[in-house]
């Protein structure tokens, strides 16, 4: 099933409210089945993404309609986009929106319910572990309209030359037992808009949607480009009504397309069950470099810093093979998936050399090994695995761990060796402790490969177990670039590989607190983005060491930390979600301790973060001095709103900062054979996701697979 960002359910009438919430957490706004709770109109949604100075903010603006005669309770759930933090849940009361405060969890939940049953204006945003945030609002008054605002932000990687955003849309489908209990409303009826605009440092040379063909794209500048996409419904009232595709009106946005009325009823404006994802490629032949954005308020002695090195293109290009071991979930929350699956590991399969050799290990409830040893990639072995794979419905649970433990066994220590798993990550049938994982893969010398599938997918466990095996994991949606996806996993795949990075800063500054802790590894085309904090300013030195097959290698550059900068105030959040990231790390290697889980509830409190231990409560302006709440993350968002509009007024800024003594002599690496034609983005789709999954270009994955000697 897939199901929406926003899509909604009338949880229970005012007297059944209570009722509704033991079930209240399962992705997507849903409606039960038997229809004797009826759904909430979603009248518009309008999403507004500014992309710039290495990171996105994303602001999603709704109005939902109760059509009914009594007070209902909605309850909305998104999938967790990646890397992603909620800063700002703005619910408006009164007509006057109000901000959220985070609190602890637990204090959060109790205040809704007092609220709630008092029969006061409440919200409340939750983490549901990896895989949503959960927002509950009540009361959508009888014959009245809601509004509420959510905004995140998260870091804007570019890899090998190419950028990618994604506004994630389908429900991810990892949870059987809700998904067979409840259906989803996912049609915005009114009014749809995406807008997004994108500022670069560096030359945008191209700006792609593969799966939006009709969005405009507009270029602005060489470093500014945006993005429209909007829509009506057939009923809603709209003097710009046109017939043709979306265009482009006199004040550059989209013009709404009305929908055509069908058999079935008046069209929606929009039906909330794709991701929306963008690209841009920036102009090949840049050189390598570092970045420096910094925020530090006038007075203060303590700044934060992000700083982004695109490595230049020296990692050598190597071509010998080694062995593969496929680990694939057929798993009941793979269905709809595991088709995608099987044509990506036969198109992969079919280009091994017959030399090359393979493993097929699969897992459900439980793991077993469909070859029998390792297999020569002959044409004829090939299509007979093929064959037997096309004959597998997924079902059952997930026991990724024995599947792991299976796929490790009959490793052959003169043979540098792979493990390429393809899963949504959600183990649930025996050792489920994302410890065990880490430990189990630290036993042997073999990376990991993972292909992520999916927006609930638990990108946690399978990153963290990349991470520990010096491997990689590529989060895929349906709705990516198969094309794009392909060159990226094979430019990674066909050179050395930069191992044991160390980040270090000298000079008339003093850093802290700077995160990631460790950093692994980096593939070619990879950025290496570290937060921290500075105190001072001035020069600064500046070395990233680390080893290329085995031998030591150390890059070294120069550059000012400036005394003040105001411009950049969401560092602060950035900084702390990243530091967040490896305490949650830290506890799940060597587990939870009570100071460490205050540790990451005081930073959460501290910048505006709903994580697993705190969460977001809007109330009354009047309830919020009645229970002593500061308004602290109220403050905050101002701040930042107020610090984008400066932004957004003043020309795009060049952030790097090693151009007089450059960190790199290469120019950075880049897909010199370029891509797609420009406007909307159109196809560029060559197959299944599949195609994607497992690389066409395997052999070339064998090619990096040398083993400690080569890779460092």
């Amino acid at each position: 099933m897939n199901a929406s960002i926003v899509k909604y359910l009338s949880a229970a009438a005012f007297g059944v409210a209570t009722l509704w919430s033991a079930t209240s957490d399962a992705a997507g706004l849903l409606t039960p089945k038997d229809g004797s709770l009826p759904a909430l109109d979603i009248r518009s949604h309008h999403v507004n993404v500014v992309i710039e100075d290495g990171y996105a903010v994303t602001t999603i603006e709704q109005v939902f309609h109760n059509a009914q005669q009594s007070d209902l309770e909605a309850i909305y759930s998104f999938p967790i986009p990646e890397k992603a933090a909620v800063g700002e849940f703005t619910y408006w009361i009164d007509g006057k929106p109000v901000h959220g405060e985070v609190m602890k969890k637990a204090a959060a939940k109790q205040i809704y319910q007092e609220e709630k049953q008092a029969g006061h204006e409440v919200a409340l945003t939750e983490q549901d572990s990896y895989k949503t945030f959960d927002i509950s609002v009540y009361p959508v008054r009888a014959q009245q309209d809601v509004k509420i605002r959510l905004a995140y932000i998260q870091p804007a990687h570019v890899d090998t030359g190419i950028g990618r955003y994604n506004y994630p849309l389908e429900e991810g489908g990892v949870d059987e037992e809700k998904l067979s209990f409840w259906t989803a409303n996912e049609k915005v009826t009114d009014e749809f808009s995406f807008n997004l605009l994108l500022r670069s440092s560096y030359p945008i040379d191209q700006l792609r949607l593969p799966k939006h063909p009709n969005a405009v794209v507009k270029q602005l500048s060489e470093q500014e480009w945006s993005v429209s996409i909007a829509s009506r419904g057939s009923n809603a009232a709209s003097a710009s009504a046109t017939n043709g595709d979306t265009d482009l009106n006199a004040a550059g946005t989209a013009t709404p397309v009305i929908a055509e009325a069908n058999s079935t009823g008046p069209a929606p404006a929009h039906v909330l069950d794709q991701d929306i994802m963008v690209y841009w490629r920036l102009r090949p032949g840049l050189p390598g470099s570092v970045d420096l954005v910094t925020y530090k308020a006038p007075g203060s002695a303590l700044g934060t810093f992000m700083m982004t090195v695109t490595p230049g293109d020296d990692l050598r290009a190597i071509s010998e093979g080694r062995d593969f071991v496929f680990v694939l979930d057929y798993s009941g929350s793979m269905q709809g998936k595991y088709q995608s699956l099987l044509e990506g590991v036969s198109k992969g399969l079919q280009k091994l050399q017959a030399n090359d050799r393979f493993r097929i290990v699969l897992f459900n409830d439980s793991a077993r090994e469909l070859t029998s040893g390792y297999v020569n990639a002959t044409p004829e072995a090939v299509l007979q695995i093929i064959q037997q794979l096309q004959s597998i419905a997924p079902n059952g649970g997930t026991d990724l761990y024995s599947a792991i433990d299976l796929g490790m066994r009959s490793l052959e220590a003169d043979r540098s060796s792979a493990i390429i798993l393809v899963t949504d990550g959600v183990a649930n049938v025996g050792v489920t402790e994302k410890k065990q994982f880490l430990k189990l893969l630290e036993q042997r010398d073999v990376r990991l490969f993972t292909f992520v599938m999916g927006n609930s997918a638990n990108r946690p466990l399978l990153e963290g177990m990349a991470k520990v095996s010096h491997g990689f994991a590529i989060n895929v949606s349906n709705s990516d670039d198969i094309v794009g996806k392909l060159l990226e996993a094979t430019s990674k795949l066909s050179h050395e590989a930069f191992h044991d990075v160390e980040l270090k800063i000298a000079g008339d500054i003093r850093t802290s607190d700077l995160t990631p802790v460790q950093i692994g590894s980096l593939y070619r085309g990879q950025q290496l983005i570290v937060f921290g904090h500075y105190s001072g300013s001035g020069n600064a030195e500046v070395k990233v060491g680390g080893k290329i097959s085995g031998q030591a290698k150390t890059y070294a550059t120069k550059f000012a930390f400036p005394k003040d900068d105001s411009r950049y105030p969401e560092l602060e959040r950035l900084w702390a979600f990243a530091a967040i990231e490896d305490l949650q790390a830290k506890m799940d290697y060597f587990g939870a301790d009570a100071d460490t889980e205050q540790a990451v509830t005081d930073l959460a409190i501290d910048h505006g973060l709903v994580t697993d231990y705190t969460s977001m409560i809007v109330l009354r302006e009047e309830e919020f001095a009645r229970r002593g709440i500061a308004r602290n993350n109220a403050q905050r968002i101002t701040q930042e709103h107020d610090a984008r509009q400066q932004r957004q007024a003043a020309p795009v800024r060049d952030h790097r900062v090693d151009a007089p003594q450059p960190m790199y002599s290469t120019p950075a690496p880049s897909h010199s054979s370029g891509g797609s034609s420009g406007g909307g983005g159109g196809g560029g789709d060559t197959g299944p996701l599949g195609v994607l999954l497992l690389l066409p270009l395997l052999p070339l994955l064998l090619n990096v697979l040398r083993g400690r000697r080569r890779l460092g």
